[in-house]
């Protein structure tokens, strides 16, 4: 049975779930601009009322993006930050398959396109579908107008769920999809997909994690003297 923190600040929300005992503890705020201040104190608190400890986590999971440029990196780095610190695993979870989840949670949504708003005009989109307790990826994330949304998406959309900040900022932008009233990402969908991908061994070393950013301008620095 492992256990593992997930750690999410790649939108405006900030949260932290623990898989512990086959049980998730979770915590969720908004907090815009504060993530650095917030994110260590709400890890505390997991752990705290969960009756864990740090040397007993198997993997830290984080939010791999798309999102915020500034909030992956911030969760990013804690979540290096710790498993360095007690020599584990991490486990890298796509921003829009935890949506996905979320949705899944909800409304038991099997099929679901989630978009973030990505700012300047654009939103990131992925596509997926729920099998034998698995995401398939339908369209691989991407970053796209939204008036090329349905372009991009793949199969009839009318049976699909919504998620995600860029429908409520262009909902014209795909008409027929079912809302799911998931908008941001949670730790606690995270944490769920990141125990599968435990369980098909699919870890990646402190030092090789790298981000989703999906804009090419857009560069990531590894751990100094990596």
């Amino acid at each position: 049975m492992s256990t593992i923190l997930a750690i999410d600040t790649s939108t405006e929300a900030c949260s932290v779930a623990l898989f512990f005992r086959n049980e998730i503890t979770h915590d969720f705020m908004i907090s815009a601009r504060d993530h650095t201040k917030k994110i260590l104190p709400m890890v505390d608190k997991i752990l705290s009322q969960s009756g864990c400890t740090l040397s007993q986590l198997d993997a830290i999971a984080f939010a791999q993006g798309p999102g915020s440029f500034t909030g992956v990196r911030i969760g990013i780095g804690v979540a290096q930050g710790l498993a360095l610190g007690i020599d584990k695993p991490m486990i890298g979870v796509s921003t829009l398959m935890t949506l996905a989840q979320g949705a899944y949670r909800k409304t038991e949504a099997k099929k679901v396109i989630p978009a973030i708003d990505a700012r300047m005009g654009e939103v990131y989109l992925g596509q997926y579908e729920y099998q034998n307790q698995n995401w398939q990826t339908i369209i691989p994330e991407c970053v796209v107008k939204p008036e090329n949304v349905i372009n991009k998406i793949q199969k009839s959309h009318n049976d699909y769920y919504s998620a995600g900040t860029g429908w409520q900022t262009y909902p014209e932008m795909l008409t027929g999809t079912k809302p799911s009233e998931v908008f941001l990402p949670e730790a606690q969908d995270l944490v769920v997909i990141a125990h599968q991908k435990w369980l098909r061994n699919e870890v990646v070393k402190v030092e090789d994690v790298e981000p989703t950013y999906l804009r090419n301008e857009v560069t990531w620095q590894k751990l100094p003297g990596r």
